[in-house]
Parts: C-alpha cells; structure tokens; sequence
C-alpha cells in the first residue's frame, strides 16, 4: 500500500548527510597524484629510495598511473554487486563492507612498499571496496526525494567523494612527509574504516510503498514514473547511450585528476612555494569537483539534464583545448581557472548520471541500474593511462588534452539524441485450453 506524506522525513537528510561522510572517504582515489609525485622519477625508474621511504623504489609516469587506472575500472565494475546488496539487503551492509576493505588496501600498499603492492592493494582491493562502498549512499538516498529535488540530492552525496581530494591532498601530503610513502597509507586506512563503519550504520531504505513528496506545481505536470528492472533497462538504446556520456565526462576529468599536481608543478616551477606544495592544485580541485556536483546538480534540476550535461562538456572542452598555452605561459591563476572548470564539469557528470538514470528508469532497481550505467565512468580510466603514456613518450601531456576535448564535443553531438525511453508492453495471445475451447464451442452452437 503506497505511503502519502507532505514532507521529507528526516531519515531521508539523515541518510543523504551521512552518504555524504561515507564518500569523504572513499574519496581518496581523487588525492592519487599526492602520491604519484612522490613515487616517480623516470630517470631513476626501478632505483631504490633512500630515507623516510626506504624500500620504495621509483616508478615512470605510465607504472603510476596503473594502480589508479585499475582502481578506476575495478571500482565501476563492484558497483553492480554493490548496487544489488544496496536495493535488496541494507545501504549499511555495501558501505561497511566497502570501508573495511578500503581500509585494508590502503594499509597493505603501505606495508608492501612496492609496485606490486600498490596493484594489490590499492588497486584491486581499493578498488572493490570503492566500489561496494559508493554503490550505497547515492541510491539510498534518492530513493527518498522525487525528481524536482534529484540533481540536488545526488550532487550533495557525491560531493563527499570528489571533496575528499580537499582534505586527503594536504593530510596525504603532510604525511607522506612526516611518515613516508607507507606511513600515509596505514594512517589514512585505518582512519577511513572507522569513519566508514560509523556513518554507514545511518544509511537508511525508506519503507514499502514509499512515495517521495513533490511540490504542488510539479505534482501538476510530472510524468508516470515507471520502475525499470536492470533486464528491461539493458533493451533500451538509452542505457548505453547513457554509458557512452559517462565515458566521456569521465575521461577528461580522471585525466586531470591523475596529473593535477604535476600539472601545477610544472607551470609554477619558478616559484618554489608552489612547487612543494603542488598538493594545493589537488585539494583546490577537490573543492570544485565537490561543488560542480551539487551546483550542476540544482541547476540541471532546473534546466534540464541535457542541457547542463552540454553546457558543462562545451566550456571544458575550450579549457582543455588552451590547457597546453596556459601551461606553456606559467600563468599559474590562469592554470586553476580552466583546472578548476575542467574537476566542475567531471563532477557534475557524477551528479547527472545516477539522476539521468533514477528520471530513466525509476528509484527501484536504482542501486544495480546505476550500477550498471556505472561502468561509463570506469571505462573512462583509459585517458589516465593513455596520458602517462602520450607524457612518457613526448614529454608533455598536450596531445591527451586535445584528444580528451575532442571527445567531450561528440559527447555533446550524442546528448541532444537522448530522449527518455518509453515502456513498450508486449500483450501475449492467448491460447485457451482445449477443454475451455469444447466448452465455449458448444454454448456457441
């Protein structure tokens, strides 16, 4: 029996607020770069560090950018279970699981100190704890609001990830230069599971036959919300039509994500101060991807989410196509301007997706459909790694951000096709008993 309310209940904030704790933790894959700059040095790839890293050996650009890239795709693919234990067992079950094995990847690369470890752990056991972990939050708590509040809410949740990078930038960084490479792993580990295990017991479901309320005048003109089961989702063009947009907005903004502190030491080298302290760019970054998601998400409630879909893509491709002049001139403000317009974008594509998908295909099967639209966004894990590759081979990353700008324009191209998919029922004919069939014959005659 549906549920009728006038307003919100406050499990409903609750539970967004704590998803937003949840993922201020799992974010630290954003902070990636911290360590990067730490870990390589292509002269001397494969020598053993000295000092406070003892044990360490440095890595090239493309071996550190491994880890992050399989994290990535690990993480997109452990949102589909994740996604299935949030919609049928509990959100609290995904985001305490997820934490725990974050917390013990973390703290394994640390304690390994290797090339090898840094797979292992924060790669592929990173990697699935990310991903049973973000697959609990955003769901959960959309289940609870109706379309007009959907951007918004989602934008909220998914802040907490990309703000992550605000605080893990300069905690990472002070670490790692008090305590070392491992140090910083095993301290930031175990500080995540307790977090994750505590705000996770506040993730809450909302009852059977919940229905969110919704303003008057959206109540007037809003349109049957039909639940789609992942099945029936996976036969529509708009499912991967969706994947492809994720895919797109992902790659430029894991692009600059893996590089951001390289990017600012690069272009600041003249100024020392920004030149050991690149973790700035970093946690600056964090700051606009945490705020593109909620901004992005209230005004796509407004506009529309295609058109803040475009409207983010068009201005990031521009920053993307001048990121190289930018970097080539030093101009260090001008350089966190277009960085900074290029994590917006990236973040509002986090806050757009599971919104596109919940206006799609219902709040239902939310948590295994956006698991599914989810793997856009591990797919895009390809231009991290083409970038350290491109830089590897030409000495500058100019080549990856015009090839990343160009796709962000043909994300574009395909978003003003998308219309929402419309439920076909197929109607069966009906074949009668042969008994019923005898029946009917001889009434007839």
């Amino acid at each position: 029996m549906s549920e009728t309310i006038s307003k919100v209940p406050a499990k409903a904030w609750i539970t967004t607020f704590a998803g937003t704790a949840v993922n201020l933790c799992l974010g630290i894959l954003y902070a990636w770069s911290i360590w990067k700059k730490a870990l390589v040095n292509v002269d001397k790839a494969g020598e053993a560090m000295t000092g406070i890293n003892s044990g360490w050996t440095y890595l090239t650009n493309a071996q550190a950018s491994t880890p992050f890239s399989l994290c990535v795709i690990i993480f997109a693919l452990m949102m589909i279970p994740g996604g299935r234990i949030q919609d049928k067992y509990s959100p609290r079950v995904g985001a305490t699981l997820g934490g725990l094995l974050l917390a013990l990847g973390c703290i394994l690369a640390g304690l390994m100190k290797s090339y090898l470890g840094l797979i292992i752990g924060f790669g592929v056991i990173g990697g699935i704890g990310m991903g049973l972990g973000y697959a609990a939050p955003t769901p959960a708590a959309l289940k609870w609001f109706g379309p007009h509040r959907r951007g918004m809410v989602a934008g909220i949740v998914v802040a907490g990830y990309g703000g992550a990078a605000i605080y893990i930038g300069a905690v990472g960084q002070l670490l790692i230069d008090r305590f070392g490479i491992t140090g910083s792993f095993v301290g930031l580990g175990i500080s995540f599971a307790v977090i994750v295990i505590i705000a996770g017991q506040l993730l809450f479901t909302p009852p059977e036959g919940y229905n969110p309320p919704v303003p008057a005048e959206a109540g007037a003109k809003k349109t049957e919300n039909i639940d789609w089961s992942a099945g029936e989702m996976l036969k529509t063009w708009q499912f991967y039509a969706l994947v492809v947009l994720f895919i797109i907005s992902t790659q430029s903004g894991l692009l600059i994500i893996a590089n951001a502190a390289g990017l600012l030491q690069e272009a600041g080298n003249k100024m020392a101060f920004l030149a050991a302290n690149a973790w700035l760019i970093v946690s600056y970054g964090g700051l606009v991807n945490a705020a593109g998601r909620v901004g992005t998400g209230m005004y796509s409630d407004k506009i529309g989410r295609l058109n803040a879909y475009c409207f983010n893509s068009a201005v990031s491709a521009i920053c993307l196509f001048l990121l190289p002049y930018v970097i080539s001139t030093k101009n260090v403000p001008l350089l966190f301007l277009v960085v900074g317009i290029a994590y917006w974008q990236y973040g509002g594509g986090l806050s757009l997706l599971p919104s596109f998908t919940a206006d799609f295909f219902g709040s239902k099967n939310l948590g295994v459909n956006y698991g599914l639209v989810f793997i856009g966004w591990g797919c895009g894990f390809f231009m991290a790694k083409l970038g350290g590759t491109i830089e590897d081979l030409t000495g500058s990353l100019n080549y990856a951000f015009y090839i990343s700008g160009g796709l962000l324009i043909l994300g574009i191209l395909l978003a003003r096709q998308i219309t929402r998919p419309q439920r076909v029922i197929e109607t069966e004919t009906y074949v009668q008993p042969a008994m019923v069939r005898e029946v009917l014959s001889t009434q007839n005659t």
